[in-house]
């Protein structure tokens, strides 16, 4: 669908016209199973998120792997994405289909700024992946020690 497209391509007028003539394509899936939400917050772009949740996009729509658009965001690191996400009520805690939380995501990453962003929005560090890991093991992981000291106990 050439949605995706205008999404990937940061084309914002495009996919608001398009959203206008169809509203159905806010919840829609491409033939790889992403939303457009994941689309958008994934590919960084904040304004176009922006229109998907204005026209009733599931904030919390999981791709083909389970992951959400929030989880997209800690991958990648856009802190004005996260922030939109969690001030529309995103799940802090949601998994994806490895157990992975935005927080496991955010430390995996190095996203300091948006793993403090989490926890201040209620992320629960004890959390674990499929693996038994949590955000704080995968800081370990990287020898992250700004993450470490803020996902320690």
């Amino acid at each position: 669908m050439e949605i995706f497209d205008n999404i990937r391509s940061g084309e914002t007028e495009e996919v608001k016209q398009k959203l206008l003539k169809d509203p159905s394509l806010a919840y829609t899936k491409d033939e790889k199973g992403f939303p457009p939400i994941v689309l958008a917050t994934y590919n960084e772009q904040p304004e176009i998120t922006r229109i998907l949740l204005e026209n009733n996009a599931n904030i919390d729509e999981k791709d083909v792997a389970g992951n959400t658009a929030l989880m997209g965001v800690c991958f990648k690191g856009n802190f004005e994405i996260a922030e939109m996400l969690l001030e529309k009520g995103a799940d802090v805690n949601a998994r994806n289909y490895g157990g992975a939380t935005p927080l496991i995501f955010a430390a995996m990453f190095g996203q300091v700024r948006i793993a403090q962003l989490l926890l201040k929005k209620g992320a629960d560090k004890t959390m674990r992946d499929a693996q038994g890991n949590t955000a704080f093991a995968y800081a370990q992981k990287k020898e992250n020690q700004d993450l470490m000291n803020l996902l320690k106990d």
